[in-house]
């Protein structure tokens, strides 16, 4: 790819990736004085059906064979025909081509990962023989919520197992003050084991607890493992079986607990159909008995006996906060209250921190860190997400579970009811399979045991990931001081990830730029994103990135001319979200407008001290705008917002690809009215009149607003008038254009219907530019006409004054 010819949408087609700069500065020091981050934000399973080979790989990569480097053969490397050698653009070594391509290759007969456009392949690895199990789903079922609402959950369940493959697994626990786990397998009525609720389960003792095991792991009425033979022959099948205990729980487990959905579906359905309350007494004083950790620990500790090594999720779905036994987030007695911000800030919290640990070290359970021949790293405990569906008035604590989700990549869906359609249909979004013209058809669009591995030329290096991952601490020459988010390490373990997760990668320039780089000198990164597809198989995604470096740091035109304003505006809300869990939300937000005044003053023409010269070139003009918008967000503003919602938001900003996290910085805004079709308006007051209508799309809210003239006209009727036709397909139109919005989107964010100057409005006002305030200098708010917005935050105008001000200062 040449530098003359880069484009943002061929690039994330190609590649799956956009970064803030194409084009970076040669030199440490100069890298510090662009302000932006030098970053790449990474969809692994992004399709590009436009430039991947038309299937998967059905063989293992060729790789360098300097153990330090372990890249994998791709377009930039440099080839000799005749000696049948390849050089690799990381370390520079010649490696000779194997026997099978050395025989057949030729500068007209190429292997798919040496055509040019080929930068992104994917293998399915054939030296790693295929899971014993198709994916497993166990569901856990919060019993304390009312009756209504179970009704609700079961209906959605059993929705669900309609959509499941016949060969993937299932298996049920219900809890409230104890554990329920239901055994499926068993015929002819309902059966379950009772576990306390009130204490943490590991895979050492739930055999026991399950009645697949004794003391020791042995079988009821077992014999003890006889020695081997002495004459050197073979036990019976028999004896192989009481010499391997451990294989007769997992099989008995697997037999009873999680059974595949064509043996099964009666048995949870009958289950799901009598599901009750939980009947243990409430003293009105004292909130339920929730175990929502105990259940989360039994059934973690569940799949790691059953499944070790097979793709599962644990789905909980809970109406309240835990308040029993280990994880709990709140005291029983309602006197005390959930906790809140302040309380956070000021250490009043005395389960927050608790709460948390335990979580967290949920999610690092027997992780393995063990490092494979040639091979990304591998974690045992990433094959088993956890997935988080709250559904409450109330706080749940999504606070102190953050770390088990983010740690596992799950999923994180946050309603009111489970009978809201946020709810219903995010949860069947889960479960969508591959299109029929896909290679995958049929097959869930998920994957498990995912791990990232980074690999850089010399002249920079990985500082870290945002996103949902956790660090596989891996340590090497490519791995950087600097650390940004989960960094000192240039591997991570990604858990179960989707076709939207996306991951931002940030870089250090480490030349410290004494001499100068040879003219023509490239950089080079290789992604290599390893998992386990839903067809059990595992399979090696491999993206190569060439760019240019520039060294005139006295015509800084080629980086400025580079700049991605989009993947940069979200590179730094990410960093900025990053921030907030170890510095103030005020101090976040002085570093967010240094770092805005910074860049201005780096790349805006202007004349020194004078404000009314400054201009930004095309590709800086709506970044100022971005973060305007990022300040006044969810994101970094807590005020009307509890920990939980606050923990929700940014979750899913760390998890979301560069156009959807775009609408939650800045959301879009598009007017409907008589005079044209609809056409994208100002996220701004003086967009709100009263003879149109607007559509809203805040990615967690889509929301229809009439205008006073619009909802009066509606409440007369006229659109059922046969002469007010137009005025019918007015009111249409936005409302099918918001279910276009909702069908493709996930989670399925909440549909609001509301009318200027009644209560659901705020939900509009909240997030257009106040340009007209109630302070306005006409006494009604009269600056440039349009809404009256109530509140204190300065307009989009008077923060760009005063940028411009700041920024042209000598």
């Amino acid at each position: 790819m040449q530098e003359s010819s880069w484009d943002v949408t061929s690039t994330e087609d190609q590649t799956g990736t956009r970064s803030s700069f194409h084009c970076w500065p040669s030199s440490r020091l100069e890298a510090t004085r662009i302000v932006a981050p030098l970053g790449t934000l990474y969809t692994p399973l992004k399709p590009c059906p436009n430039y991947s080979p038309p299937s998967i790989l059905q063989y293992d990569p060729i790789r360098c064979h300097t153990p330090s480097c372990h890249a994998i053969l791709n377009p930039y490397c440099q080839i000799d025909f005749m000696s049948k050698l390849w050089v690799c653009p990381f370390c520079f070594t010649r490696n000779h081509f194997p026997q099978h391509y050395a025989e057949n290759i030729s500068e007209s007969n190429l292997p798919a990962e040496l055509i040019p456009q080929y930068v992104t392949v994917e293998y399915e690895l054939q030296a790693l023989p295929p899971s014993q199990s198709a994916p497993a789903f166990l569901f856990l079922l919060d019993t304390c919520n009312p009756l209504e609402e179970l009704v609700q959950l079961a209906d959605s369940i059993q929705q669900v197992m309609q959509l499941l493959p016949d060969d993937a697994r299932v298996g049920l626990i219900t809890f409230g003050t104890n554990l329920n786990v239901h055994e499926l397998g068993f015929e002819g009525l309902q059966k379950s084991y009772v576990l306390r609720g009130n204490k943490e389960y590991t895979s050492a003792n739930m055999g026991e607890l399950l009645g697949c095991s004794m003391g020791g792991g042995m079988h009821p009425g077992a014999t003890p493992v006889p020695p081997p033979p002495a004459n050197g022959h073979h036990h019976t099948q028999q004896q192989q079986q009481r010499m391997n205990p451990a294989q007769s729980i997992r099989e008995e487990i697997l037999a009873r607990f999680l059974l595949p959905v064509s043996e099964c579906t009666l048995a949870l359905e009958a289950v799901l159909e009598d599901l009750r309350k939980d009947p243990w007494p409430v003293p009105p004083e004292k909130r339920v008995a929730r175990s929502t950790g105990a259940a989360l620990s039994a059934a973690l500790s569940m799949l790691e006996v059953a499944l070790p090594t097979s793709g599962a999720r644990v789905m909980l779905f809970t109406g309240g906060p835990c308040t029993s036994g280990p994880g709990a987030v709140v005291s029983r007695m309602k006197a005390e209250v959930m906790r809140s911000h302040q309380d956070i800030a000021q250490n009043k919290e005395p389960l927050l921190a608790p709460a948390s640990e335990f979580y967290a070290k949920l999610a690092k359970t027997d992780k393995a860190k063990g490092q494979q021949q040639n091979q990304v790293y591998v974690s045992s405990s990433s094959y088993h997400v956890v997935d988080v569906f709250a559904c409450s008035l109330d706080q749940v604590g999504l606070l102190e579970m953050k770390e088990l989700v983010n740690g596992t990549g799950g999923l994180m869906v946050m309603g009111d009811s489970f009978g809201q359609s946020v709810f219903k249909e995010s949860l069947r979004r889960v479960f969508k399979r591959f299109p029929d013209d896909s290679p995958d058809a049929g097959y869930l669009q998920m994957a498990f045991n995912g791990s990232l591995e980074v690999l850089t030329s010399r002249e920079f290096k990985v500082s870290g990931v945002i996103g949902p991952v956790s660090s596989l601490q891996r340590a090497g020459p490519n791995v950087s001081d600097v650390q940004i988010g989960v960094g000192g390490t240039s591997a991570w373990s990604l858990g179960g990830f989707d076709s939207q997760t996306t991951y931002a990668l940030y870089f250090d320039v480490t030349n410290p730029g004494t001499s100068t780089l040879p003219q023509g000198k490239r950089r080079y990164m290789q992604i290599l994103t390893r998992y386990q597809h839903a067809n059990s198989r595992t399979r090696l995604r491999c993206t190569t990135l060439c760019g240019p470096w520039h060294s005139d740091f006295n015509d800084i035109s080629p980086i400025k001319c580079s700049f991605d304003q989009e993947a940069a505006a979200v590179l730094f809300s990410r960093l900025a979200v990053y921030r907030t869990e170890t510095d103030d939300v005020s101090d976040v937000l002085r570093w967010v407008d240094r770092s805005l005044i910074r860049l201005c003053a780096k790349f805006a023409d202007y004349r020194p001290d004078d404000p009314n010269s400054f201009r930004l070139t095309p590709e800086f003009s709506l970044f100022p705008q971005f973060m305007f918008h990022l300040r006044r967000s969810q994101f970094l503003q807590l005020f009307n917002s509890s920990p939980d919602e606050a923990t929700y938001y940014r979750y899913i900003l760390s998890r979301e690809n560069t156009n959807n996290s775009l609408i939650m910085v800045q959301p879009t805004l598009i007017s409907y009215g008589f005079q044209g079709p609809p056409s994208p308006a100002l996220l701004d007051s003086q967009s709100v009149r009263p003879d149109v209508i607007l559509l809203l799309d805040t990615f967690f809210q889509v929301v229809v607003f009439h205008g006073e003239t619009i909802a009066a006209w509606r409440e007369l009727k006229y659109q059922d008038q046969p002469e007010h036709a137009a005025f019918a397909q007015l009111l249409e139109a936005p409302q099918e254009d918001a279910q276009v919005i909702m069908e493709a989107r996930f989670p399925v964010p909440r549909y609001i219907v509301c009318d200027e100057h009644k209560s659901e409005a705020r939900f509009l006002m909240a997030k257009v530019n106040p340009n007209t305030t109630h302070a306005g200098e006409d006494g009604s708010g009269g600056v440039g006409g349009g809404a009256v917005v109530f509140t204190d935050d300065v307009s989009l105008r008077v923060f760009m004054e005063h940028l411009m001000k700041l920024a042209v200062q000598s």
